[in-house]
């Protein structure tokens, strides 16, 4: 079972009768893993394991690379090596990097892992070492903790109380009273509301806004797929080219749409390309950091699965018309897609100057049959041009599509 807290825990003078302290008040059925990572020799950390495996009734393992994290459950560094936590599983590199810094490491690595549901828990030692993680832990929303005044050394637990991210100062053995308060709180209290829009809007960890002109490309075929884009203005046309340099048109997103979201599903290079139809806003999503949102984020994952469900419903009904569908009822949905029929909101003016070439690659017929059908539908009144406001399509289209 996945924890519902994972719990950091550091510290090094001083810090293993800091530990058996916490593990002798813990609980063994708290719905949370600890992790231990300290700064004590190498060859100690091997040992730490069976001593502690004394003060609590929880299993005490030395952590291993892809090592699933469980619940209620205790792991300790494993001797000269750096201990990371990727989702719920740890990644060990062997031999450590530098003498100190596993502790920071750690947290960090936690921090952007579990988000709300880190805890970090700074105890007795020299140095500053943990007080960077514990800044990461509270920029990610989750708690900290800090030893008291038993501290045998207070120069750890003093470093990151200065730095202004620990939430609770105590002595080690009630510190699980706290924990155990976290969790019934957790438990009954509501999740806080997350807003996938303002996730997908606001500049983060992995996020950044990127504006892209008209005609520019976002990325191209054979590109490494290692990003996601979401679609805040504008629109982007998805193209593919064939084997024989032939080149079609796939797509044409919106704001709201994504592209690029095979790179989730392990596609080590772009299938096609994407390219600005109109001057464009999008936020370019790192791919571990979209994983780690839809991992945490449930709301987001919902909308993306939504995103994605939508898209394949819109493709089986593209090889449908293909299929069985004449030019002149192809033509006439695709419009009525650009326009926004069946959406949410009004439908509104199709993008000014959309060329003939591109309606064609998308019907899958010539220039010359779209040219046909669009003064066809002009002279009765589906669509209107103006040089100004550009192509308008009338709900009155709609006929089009469903006369047999």
């Amino acid at each position: 079972m996945n924890p519902n807290f994972i719990v950091g825990i550091g510290g090094s003078a001083g810090a293993l009768n800091a530990s058996k302290a916490l593990l002798d008040s813990l609980p063994s059925d708290t719905g949370m893993a600890f992790v231990l990572a300290s700064q004590i020799h190498p060859t100690a950390s091997s040992q730490l394991a069976q001593i502690l495996s004394r003060h609590t009734k929880m299993p005490v393992t030395l952590a291993s690379t892809a090592m699933p994290i469980r619940a209620n459950r205790v792991y300790v560094i494993p001797p000269n090596a750096d201990l990371l936590i990727d989702g719920y599983a740890f990644k060990v590199a062997s031999p450590r990097t530098r003498m100190n810094g596993q502790i920071d490491l750690l947290l960090i690595s936690l921090a952007e892992a579990m988000g709300e549901r880190a805890i970090g828990i700074i105890l007795s030692g020299y140095g500053a070492e943990g007080t960077e993680g514990c800044k990461h832990i509270k920029a990610n929303g989750g708690k900290t903790f800090a030893q008291d005044m038993s501290a045998e050394v207070d120069g750890m637990p003093l470093s990151a109380q200065a730095s202004g991210c620990v939430d609770f100062v105590l002595p080690p053995g009630r510190i699980p009273h706290e924990l155990q308060r976290l969790v019934r709180t957790s438990a009954t209290k509501k999740k806080r509301e997350f807003d996938p829009k303002v996730f997908l809007a606001t500049i983060g960890e992995g996020r950044k806004i990127v504006l892209v002109p008209k005609k520019q490309t976002l990325f191209t075929q054979g590109d490494a797929a290692d990003t996601v884009f979401y679609v805040q203005k504008g629109k982007v046309r998805l193209t593919v080219v064939a084997a024989n340099g032939k080149e079609a048109t796939i797509g044409i997103l919106n704001p709201g749409d994504f592209c690029g979201e095979g790179s989730l599903a392990g596609q080590p290079l772009r299938m096609g390309s994407a390219i600005a139809m109109t001057d464009c806003e999008l936020m370019r999503i790192e791919k571990k950091a979209m994983m780690l949102a839809l991992h945490r984020e449930n709301t987001l994952s919902d909308l993306f699965t939504a995103y994605l469900l939508g898209r394949n419903i819109r493709y089986e009904a593209d090889l449908v018309d293909q299929m069985f569908s004449s030019s002149e009822k192809r033509l006439a949905r695709i419009l009525m897609l650009l326009a926004h029929f069946g959406k949410e909101g009004k439908p509104e003016t199709v993008i000014p100057k959309i060329s003939q070439e591109t309606l064609a690659d998308m019907v899958g017929t010539t220039r010359s049959r779209v040219s046909f059908f669009m003064n066809r539908f002009r002279k009765l009144g589906f669509i209107d041009y103006d040089a100004g406001s550009g192509l308008k399509v009338h709900s009155s289209l709609l006929s089009v599509v469903l006369h047999d």
